[in-house]
This record gives structure tokens, sequence and C-alpha cells, in this order.
């Protein structure tokens, strides 16, 4: 009851469209048994008493009945449809805010394309319980309580012996729901996998074929399909079975009916027009009966569907403003990281780092994969909250800061770059689309995009294709920078953003970051220990733990894990040949 209480909650704003809707739905159900209440007229005054005065009213009474039913029938598909389109375009935009201010633990939890389906599918069968199945309910149900009163009219009797067998629908109507809602739960869920395995061997496309996969990912895609078939095939089952199993207690009702009104006609008891116009009443009311059993299938899909829906919507964000959350002003001193700890599961992944990062400063963090690096550097803009301690910025706790502030502060560049399927200048102007050209085209410059954008085909106006496809990797990252150049943020991260590229890419795109860096307080997490050899500091993390600190010279002088890390990758190098220069030029 709930799951309706706020669908109904949706539809408030629109009450007095579904008034009018109501109301014609009404008239639909008054004419549709009118026309069962004109055959005892028909029958006894024209074929049988030949009264010629009914003849010219009774045809013109048909049509007129028919031009209201179509009017009214047509008012009330536009209207409903209205409102159900209405609340389902709402509650997909109020499901996609939801997901959008959800943390990235949330979307670690849950795979994209699961969101997806949520989405989609999900809100997809709320608009046909909506927008369809109410429509239906209410339209039936008056026919229903209309044609009732037509067959209690013409012979109380036969009414009684007709309705007895309304009873014994109810149990298996409620069974069919039952079966149908566990069904289409089942069914969301698979499609939701479905729609995660697309998203993943789309994207990932290269990899597979990379690695010959295309047959494992076949066989992948068949098992689900073929799950959702079975799926499918299970709820058509049952929509299959309720109505013949409604028809055929209805033929049960009508052979009583036929019975016991032609032995009432044989005996002078009731007249031919009495009984006919009884019988197509009745005939008339199983079909409404039959189309509610279906209606009660299509609700129990909707309610399935929302009751996923209402899960995520009523999630409480992790990360959210406190009550009395300020603006943070810029940062003018320093990021202080107390005592901190945090886990993701079980082990922790940091344990009690103390930091201080003053402003201006440039600072490194270094480890083998796993250490904690780009953990730490995440809950600088609160991705994630600490479990334990305290980050301060200027000796204010980022959780006593409003989070649009705080990660206005903040530009990102990444080892994965993310771009939109838009073109160069939106890319460039993400986050502030009100930039002037002349802003977007000096922050291109500073990044070293600028020469190869205005070579592309439409220059700045160039659509780039998904994740930046069109470009090359050099390309997409200084697009990147360009991006973060334009943000103008006092705070920089930057997430291992040369490591994917080769030497020729790298040197350009590392020109750019340092044009990036000037005069920000810049945190780095490098995989080229070469890259980092202008840091004031540089922070050494194993097993979530600070195990050293100090400058490129002073960590190599201290033979420990710093000058282990650098002696490895400097004979990796040296195998490989690659980045031999640049690491002899240190």
């Amino acid at each position: 009851m709930d799951i309706f209480k706020r669908l109904l909650k949706l539809a408030k704003p629109h009450a007095f469209k579904f008034s009018v809707a109501m109301i014609c739905m009404l008239f639909v159900g008054a004419t549709t048994s009118a026309l069962a209440f004109l055959v005892k007229p028909t029958l006894d005054e024209i074929f049988l008493k030949q009264n010629a005065k009914m003849l010219q009213w009774i045809p013109l009474a048909v049509v007129g009945i028919y031009l209201i039913k179509g009017a009214c029938s047509y008012a009330q598909t536009i209207l409903m449809n209205f409102i159900g389109q209405r609340i389902v375009a709402d509650l997909r935009a109020e499901l996609y805010r939801k997901i959008q201010t959800q943390s990235l633990a949330f979307f670690t939890r849950n795979p994209t394309g699961i969101l997806m389906s949520r989405i989609t599918n999900d809100v997809g069968y709320i608009q046909g319980a909506v927008s369809e199945a109410v429509t239906a309910l209410l339209k039936d149900s008056f026919t229903l309580i209309c044609l009732v009163f037509v067959i209690f009219y013409r012979d109380w009797q036969l009414a009684i012996i007709a309705m007895f067998v309304f009873p014994l629908a109810v149990y298996p109507i409620a069974k069919f729901g039952q079966k149908m809602r566990q069904v289409a739960t089942r069914t969301q869920i698979t499609l939701g996998s479905l729609m995660t395995l697309l998203q993943e061997t789309i994207s990932g496309t290269r990899i597979v074929k990379a690695f010959s996969m295309e047959e494992y990912e076949n066989r992948r895609f068949s098992g689900e399909n073929e799950r959702l078939f079975r799926l499918n095939l299970k709820a058509v089952s049952i929509n299959a079975v309720s109505s013949p199993f409604m028809e055929f207690l209805g033929g049960l009702g009508i052979a009583a009916i036929v019975f016991y009104g032609g032995y009432q006609v044989i005996h002078g008891q009731s007249t031919p027009g009495t009984f006919f116009s009884f019988l197509t009443a009745l005939i008339m009311l199983y079909e409404p009966v039959k189309r509610l059993t279906n209606v009660n299938n299509t609700i129990q899909q909707g309610i399935a569907g929302a009751q996923r829906v209402f899960a995520i919507i009523d999630l409480v964000p992790e990360i959210r403003n406190l009550p009395d959350a300020a603006p943070l002003p810029r940062i003018s001193r320093e990021i202080e990281i107390r005592n901190v700890t945090f886990r993701y599961e079980e082990a922790p992944v940091l344990r009690n780092i103390d930091l201080r990062i003053r402003a201006g400063e440039v600072v490194a963090f270094v480890g083998m994969s796993g250490g904690g690096k780009t953990t730490l550097v995440n809950l600088i803009p609160r991705f994630y909250d600490v479990m334990e301690g305290a980050i301060t910025i200027d000796g204010r706790d980022i959780r006593d800061v409003t989070v649009e502030s705080l990660r206005g502060q903040i530009a990102i560049v990444t080892q994965q770059t993310i771009l939109f399927n838009d073109t160069v200048r939106n890319n460039i102007a993400y986050g502030d689309i009100v930039k002037t050209e002349e802003e977007i085209a000096a922050a291109a410059k500073a990044a070293n995009a600028h020469d190869f954008i205005v070579r592309l085909p439409m220059g700045y106006d160039t659509v780039i294709g998904e994740q930046g496809t069109k470009l090359s990797g050099g390309e997409r990252q200084r697009i990147s920078i360009a991006r973060a150049i334009l943000k103008d943020a006092p705070i920089l991260i930057l997430d291992e953003a040369t490591s994917s590229l080769d030497s020729e890419a790298e040197i350009e795109v590392q020109e750019a970051l340092e044009n990036l860096m000037k005069g920000r307080t810049t945190l780095v997490i490098a995989h080229r220990l070469s890259t980092i050899r202008n840091a004031d500091r540089i922070i050494v993390l194993v097993n979530g733990e600070i195990r050293e600190e100090g400058t490129h010279e002073t960590l190599l002088a201290c033979q420990g894990e710093y000058c282990r890390l650098y002696n490895m990758q400097f004979k990796e190098n040296g195998r490989n040949g690659g980045d031999h220069a640049a690491l002899s030029r240190e």
C-alpha cells in the first residue's frame, strides 16, 4: 500500500486532469451498459411488437451513445496518458538526481548496467502500471458497476446466479498476481545483469578482441539472454492461463443463465427482450472482469519496478551537507590530515595518517600498488568520508563545509581520462559552461592542446566521440588538463596523469601539467618516479602507512623504501629501454 500511496502522491498535482478523466471513464461505463439496456426495447418493441416509432428512435440513440462513448474514451486516454507519462518522467528525473548524489562507494556496489536498468526498464514497468493499468482498472470498474446495475434491474434472480461465479475468480486472480510480481522482480534483476554485461563488453571491446574472448563473451551473454527468455516466457504463460481461466468461469455462468433464463421465457415468466438484454449485459460484464485480471498482472509488474526504484530514491547519500554547513573560503594556509584511518570493508586501507600540506606546496605520493595513495587523495574532495580522524583545510573540518564549495576548490586530472561525447569546447568548459571563447582557448594553449584542436575538422566544435575515441591518448589528456586549468582551482590532484602515455606524448603532457601546477597546492600520485623529481616533498606509503617522507635526493640517500622503488623502476626501464634516458637525467 505504501507504494500506491507514493505513486498517488506523485499524481496529486494532476488532480484536476485525473478528475476529468474519471468522469469520462464513468461515461464510457455508462454508455457501454446503455447499449446492453437497449437490447430489450429493440427486441420487444421493434421485432416482436413491430413498433414503428421505436424503430426511429432506437437507431438514433445507438448512434448518440457511440458518439459519446468515443469522445469520452478519447479524452480519458489522452488525459491518463499525460498523467502517467508526466509521473514517470518526474520519477525518472528524481531517480537520476538521487543517483548523482551518491558517493563513489555506491557506484562500486552497483554496476552501471544495473543502474541503467533501474532508470529505463524498472521505470518503464511503472509507466505501464500508471498509464495503462490504472486507466483500465478505473474504466473497467465503472463499466462493471454499470453493467451489474443493468443485470439486476432486468432480472435480480438471474443476476444472483451470475454473481455466484465472481467469488470463485477472486482467489485465482490473487494467485496470478502474486506469481507475476515474483517473476517481474526476477526479470528486472536479470535484465540489469544483462545490461551490465553489455556495458562492460562494448566499452571494453578492445580488451575482448585483444584476448580473443569473443566466444567466451558470447556464451556469457547467451546464458543471461536465455535466462531472460525463460522468465519472459513464464510471464507470458501466467498471462495466457489467466485469460482462458476467466473465460471458463464466464462460460459456466452463461451456461447456467441460458438454462434458467430460457426456462423462464418458455413458461412465460419473462420476455425474450428482457432475457437477451440481461444476457448481453452479462457477456459484456465478463470482458472487463477478464481485462481486470490482466491489469492485475501489469500492476504487479509495476509494483515490483516501483519497489526497486524507490529503494534507490530512499537511500540517504553517504556524503552530504550537514544542516549548518558553510561555504569553504579559498585555501590560504594548509591541508591537514590528522590521524586518519579508512577501510572499504574489514581490513584498513589507511592507518593513522598524519600529514600537513602547506598552501602552494607540491607533494607526491608513491608506493606499491594497493598502498593507499589514491584512497588518501580521494578523501580530500570527500569522495569518501574518513572513518577515524579528520581532514581540515585552514583549520576547518571538510565535513563541516558544503560539498560544492569544497569540490569547487579542487581540480583533478586522472590516468583514466574522462571525456564526454560532446564538442571539444564543451569538454574543456565542463563545470563552467559560461566561460568565454577566449578563456577556453587560453586554457587549451596552456595545456599544449590548442594547436591540435584547430587542426580538427571543426576545431573547438568537433565532437570527439564517446570517451574521446577520436583523439589520441595524449590529446585526450591535454583536453583534461585544459579543463582543470580553466577551473582555476587552488588545489590540484594528479592521479598518475602521465603513466599511460608514450615518451613523446608524456613530454607535451608534462609541460602542460607544469603550467597547471603553478601557484597551486598540488597532490601527485606518481607511478613514474622521474615525474616527481622536483616535488617539494615525497610521501612513501606502504600498506596504508607513511613509511618515509622527504625530497627526492634525501630519500635516495636514506637507502630505504623509496630508494628500493627507484632502483626497481630503473632496472625495469633499463631492460625495456623506454624510459632509461628519462631516469638517467636524474
